[in-house]
């Protein structure tokens, strides 16, 4: 058995086949319209869907009236307790003709359904064992509930009756009621709860299935549920990019929403080119892609999101890694709804490498790592500006900063300095050799030894050592940072600039860039930074 969904797009409709037992994902930015559509899916299946919308109430009510399952069960259904309840009512009763946006408040059904439930199956064993026969106890939802929720929270332990649930912390006799159960405890048991009493062979249907659940656990709590339910089909829909990533489902990602109603929704595919945690990000960004280098260290991260606003920032970690994702995604046509530019760390390129990196739409930073920024004169003065230094103070201000920076490259620093800039140029050189032409292993031996001859490491070390002694001779501490990199500088600037330990000096850089605390330095820092126009 499988549920095909069919969504409407402007120039048709796209598909999706969820077969029993498995599951899709769906990403979308807020606003994007996973909501509209969830509720669209829901609505076409009737019967057939049930859906846990984003807005719900986690009120946990242990002493709800007991009821019968038949009636929880259409309660929970329809949202209306009322003997003579349809799936027609869900409309209005369940979601107050408003799917959309309506606050979905239906744990007390889902607690009658689960005492009632329990009541009848423990009435079946016991009948059973009275009858002699000897047949195993069935489990009841609570139990299999209880074992799963504690199996994710094992310092909580769940302690149901048959009317009431009290929680106890693990080891203790102690006990209180499940009502005052953490929003995270209560997430859970929802969660397995509407799991495990749903009708058989339904489409399941969660909007935002990560809210109020640690990322520790988030992994194995819907593990576990598509497994509990192996006659359903799971549909996740999120803007979680982490969530996504950990599910293994076939996943699509919303790009646009008109409420004709129509989606502009892909496919993820695997032969993207990109991992699919990053192909996520850019499939779901309404903003044009900025690859950088680096790992999205938070004050790097800071840096470029401030810096360039107008675009989603995605760090990639070398210099080629950056090259090589603006180049697939501007040759993959599946892509092409979002335009890309990269930026690399300044590494002495040429002229004719500048403009062929600009050609690629790749820019260079003017310094050999972008934490540099923030010791570049200008930047440095705007600082102490803001700090309140004026005048002759200023001055004699930045100067000791520059003084420090300067005698803080001790001879060991510039030739760890060097070696660090020849295995980035020889790393380069070895990423540009073409061997394609060599067509047995003695040639390919040649070649590569031919190329590797012609690496001048004593050439490229010289020139790296005498650009920084020049720097440093002539106290220029632009031409110092576009070539000397070393992390130990942003601890200098935090005890002159702003008299500070280097934590708490970081954590003032990326407030302001978050928050504008002090327009002038972002001026100078944007003044620094190359300037990415969006094409």
């Amino acid at each position: 058995m499988s549920f095909e969904i069919t969504i409407p797009k402007e120039d048709g409709s796209e598909i999706l086949t969820i077969e029993k037992g498995a599951s899709v994902v769906i990403v979308g930015a807020n606003g994007s319209g996973k909501t509209r559509l969830s509720s669209f899916i829901e609505e076409n299946f009737g019967e057939k869907a049930h859906r846990i919308a984003a807005h719900r109430a986690l009120s946990l009510n242990p002493s709800v009236a007991k009821i019968s399952e038949k009636d929880a069960r259409i309660a929970l259904k329809t949202g209306r307790n009322h003997k003579g309840s349809t799936i027609a009512h869900r409309s209005g009763a369940r979601w107050g003709n408003n799917a959309a946006v309506a606050l979905l408040n239906d744990f007390d059904f889902l607690l009658q359904t689960l005492f009632a439930e329990q009541t009848n199956t423990s009435l079946q064993t016991h009948k059973s064992v009275r009858a002699g026969k000897n047949e195993e106890a069935i489990a009841t939802k609570f139990e299999i509930l209880t074992q799963v929720w504690q199996s994710l929270l094992p310092h909580r332990e769940l302690h149901v009756s048959g009317d009431d649930i009290m929680v106890s912390i693990s080891g203790s006799n102690d006990k209180y009621s499940a009502t005052d159960m953490s929003d995270g405890e209560r997430a859970v048991f929802y969660m397995l709860g509407q799991s495990l009493v749903a009708e058989p062979n339904t489409l399941l249907i969660f909007d935002e299935p990560e809210l109020h659940v640690h990322k520790s656990i988030m992994s194995r709590l819907w593990d576990e549920l598509e497994a509990l339910r192996p006659d359903c089909a799971f549909l996740f829909i999120t803007h979680d990019i982490e969530f996504a990533c950990s599910r293994v489902a076939e996943k699509y990602v919303i790009n646009k929403y008109d409420p004709a109603p129509f989606w502009e929704i892909n496919k993820i595919q695997d032969d993207s080119g990109f991992d699919e945690n990053t192909l996520t990000l850019i499939l779901g960004s309404r903003k044009p892609i900025l690859f950088v280098e680096g790992n999205g260290e938070s004050l790097d991260r800071a840096t470029f999101r401030c810096c360039y606003p107008e675009w989603t920032v995605i760090p990639r970690g070398s210099c080629e890694q950056v090259i090589h994702s603006v180049v697939t995604m501007r040759q993959n046509t599946s892509l092409t709804r979002v335009s890309c530019s990269g930026i690399v760390d300044a590494d002495d390129y040429s002229d004719d490498d500048k403009e062929y990196l600009s050609s690629l739409g790749i820019k260079a930073l003017p310094l050999s790592e972008i934490e540099n920024v923030f010791l570049q004169p200008n930047v440095a003065k705007s600082i102490l500006e803001h700090e309140g230094y004026t005048g002759s103070e200023l001055e004699e201000k930045l100067d000791g900063f520059t003084t420090a920076i300067i005698d803080s490259v001790s001879d060991k620093n510039k030739e760890d300095a060097v070696i660090r800039f020849c295995r980035r140029r020889i790393d380069r050189a070895l990423k540009k050799i073409d061997l394609s032409d060599s067509s047995s292993v003695e040639e390919l031996r040649a070649s590569l030894g031919a190329e590797v001859t012609n690496l001048n490491i004593e050439a490229l070390s010289d020139y790296a050592r005498r650009k920084i002694e020049n720097a440093l001779e002539e106290r220029n501490l632009i031409d110092l940072l576009s070539i000397y990199d070393n992390k130990g500088l942003i601890a200098i600037a935090s005890s002159h600039l702003r008299n500070t330990r280097l934590a708490e000096f970081e954590h003032w850089l990326i407030r302001n860039l978050n928050n504008h605390l002090a327009p002038k330095v972002i001026e100078e820092i944007k003044v620094t930074l190359p300037h990415v126009p969006v094409e």
